[in-house]
């Protein structure tokens, strides 16, 4: 048995089988760590929370459907729990993505807490050991945007990160498809000064399992902190990458030890040859590559894309969605905010490949396969 779901690794294998047999052409035709362009050039197809637009965020359901519509890379983001186990929740918070407000059990645990300068009241991962966040049940996170994801609420549960690898590991086993893993470290100064720092449980977890001692691992960070520690202890190894992740303001690592660092230095020239000491891939969001227009349509590259090569960086971009509401607005259709647009978001990730990227997070796997695929 797989430690806290129940199935056998046979029984997850079956699982993802299941999945793949609405894509049995898509997934065989896509066998391998990463598939090219009609160019020739490699773009990699990171699977954001699995296939979120199609099934709860972070549950077996939804990483056997982004791996059946022929996602490269599953993405785990890694919290802790009160007695120090690494679970998939995108945040610690877990008022989103979990069926904890109908557990009167667990209403004592409600606090406010402030992490990384947000002040949230609810539940969160610190407050529960593995064995009572094991009871809980995960939900959809946009139930408005995405209705049809809710007939899946409450049918799963929380996962570890040693679950995801060993599904990854079963899947791999059965199929020959290898997948890879790009796990997120969140919050990790915040963890830290709680005494449940992420850096060396994760370590030792990828020690710990064959799988990853070869398959393709990404291991993603907003910090930067972190991610030097990881390169000081793995060094360089040929399955084993470091993506930074950059967004607007400054790291929370920085902040808590008062630097001046900002994301926006980090993306200077200069800032990306000081990154890639440490770090393979720099991740900004979409926008930051090819910002919006007045009207909501794309405008033109920014020179991040080729400042970021030129400094021997990979560059990876988040995170492609399909419905009109994330749509630049030359991509949308006329069928409302939450409306699919599947051939709009297809031709618009098309539009960042031919700028340059080297990767992307979406969604739907399925749609992002077809956008590399031409």
């Amino acid at each position: 048995m797989v430690a806290g779901t129940g199935l056998s690794l046979t029984q997850l294998s079956q699982l993802s089988l299941a999945a793949t047999s609405v894509s049995t052409e898509q997934t065989s035709a896509t066998a391998g760590a990463a598939q090219k362009t009609a160019s020739g050039r490699k773009v990699e197809l990171f699977a954001h929370r699995g296939a979120s637009a199609l099934r709860p965020e972070h549950t077996l359901a939804s990483y056997a459907k982004a791996i059946a519509d022929g996602a490269d890379f599953i993405e785990p983001d890694l919290v802790s729990t009160k007695d120090g186990v690494l679970v998939a929740r995108h945040e610690n918070f877990l008022n989103e993505t979990t069926d904890v407000a109908l557990r009167p059990e667990f209403a004592a645990k409600r606090v406010t807490r402030t992490i990384d300068g947000i002040t949230l009241n609810g539940w969160f991962t610190e407050d529960f050991t593995l064995a009572e966040l094991k009871t809980l049940r995960a939900v959809e996170r946009l139930p408005k945007v995405r209705p049809k994801n809710t007939q899946y609420d409450r049918m799963f549960q929380i996962l570890t990160w040693d679950e995801i690898i060993d599904f990854a590991a079963a899947n791999a086993a059965t199929t020959g498809k290898v997948i890879g893993l790009i796990p997120e470290l969140k919050h990790s100064t915040y963890f830290a000064a709680i005494g449940l720092p992420l850096e060396d449980r994760f370590l030792a977890s990828i020690a710990a399992h064959e799988y990853t001692q070869r398959c393709p691992l990404v291991v993603q960070s907003f910090e930067v902190a972190n991610l030097k520690y990881l390169r000081s202890v793995l060094g360089k190894r040929p399955n084993i990458r470091l993506m930074q992740l950059v967004e607007r303001g400054r790291p929370a690592d920085v902040v808590a030890a008062g630097g001046d660092l900002t994301f926006e230095k980090m993306c200077t020239p200069q800032g990306l040859k000081e990154m890639a000491r440490y770090a393979d891939i720099v991740a900004p969001p979409t926008r930051a590559l090819i910002p919006l227009l007045a009207d909501g349509r794309l405008g033109q590259p920014t020179a991040l894309i080729a400042d970021a090569h030129a400094a021997g960086l990979l560059v990876h971009t988040w995170t492609f969605r399909p419905e009109n509401r994330f749509l630049a607005a030359d991509f949308r259709n006329d069928q409302g905010e939450d409306a699919r647009h599947d051939n709009g978001s297809v031709a618009e990730m098309r539009r960042y490949i031919e700028a340059g990227i080297d990767g992307f997070f979406s969604d739907d796997s399925a749609l992002g396969r077809r956008a590399i695929d031409g």
